[in-house]
């Protein structure tokens, strides 16, 4: 098994030259190839990606951008579900967020573990990280991996209202994860 602690991580640049990703899906191989430089220029995303050191091969990469969890007004469902976790004199109709805009893993290392890696180096990064208020992980998932960041990541389904459409809007509660780690 491949651990993402011995890829070279490096964050997307002008200068930076990747060589081609061969994922599985073509849609995530045109965004690193052909847009993902200029969606960090404009300051819209920032691109991650692992390489291994060997052959300078990418591995993987994934795009984060900020994002906010915002209940509408007549969905006191979805409102209760997630504000039953946050003390009541916290509570809001909206939180801040990080999205995880694109997440892909070259064939070559498909079904290795690469992806639940990249996802918790994501959750520690901002549970931990000083780099601004977080309390969820959010994601568009499109049908086929739904399973994936539902039942080998912990994310949850915010609503059922796009449940026939080509993206599952998913949640993260670093809260917990968070807790869980601080007593170990």
């Amino acid at each position: 098994m491949v651990r993402i602690e011995d890829l070279t991580l490096s964050i997307l640049s002008k200068a930076l030259i990747i060589p081609e990703l061969k994922s599985m899906d073509s849609d995530l191989n045109e965004f690193l190839m052909l847009e993902a430089k200029d969606y960090q220029e404009q300051l819209l995303t920032v691109t991650y990606i692992l390489q291994n050191p060997s052959t300078n091969e990418v591995v993987a990469y994934f795009s984060l951008l900020n994002d906010t969890i915002k209940f509408e007004e007549d969905d006191k469902r979805t409102r209760n579900r997630i504000n039953r976790k946050i003390p009541y004199v916290k509570q809001r109709n909206h939180y801040p967020a990080v999205k995880i805009g694109r997440l892909a893993v070259s064939e070559n290392y498909a079904h290795q573990g690469i992806g639940k890696q990249i996802i918790q180096y994501i959750k520690a990064l901002f549970a931990f990280g000083s780099r601004s208020g977080c309390r969820f992980l959010t994601v568009d998932a499109y049908a086929d991996v739904v399973d994936f960041y539902e039942n080998r990541c912990g994310f949850k389904l915010f609503t059922e209202t796009d449940s026939d459409e080509e993206t599952r809007l998913m949640y993260y509660d670093l809260k917990p994860f968070k807790d869980a780690q601080e007593v170990i």
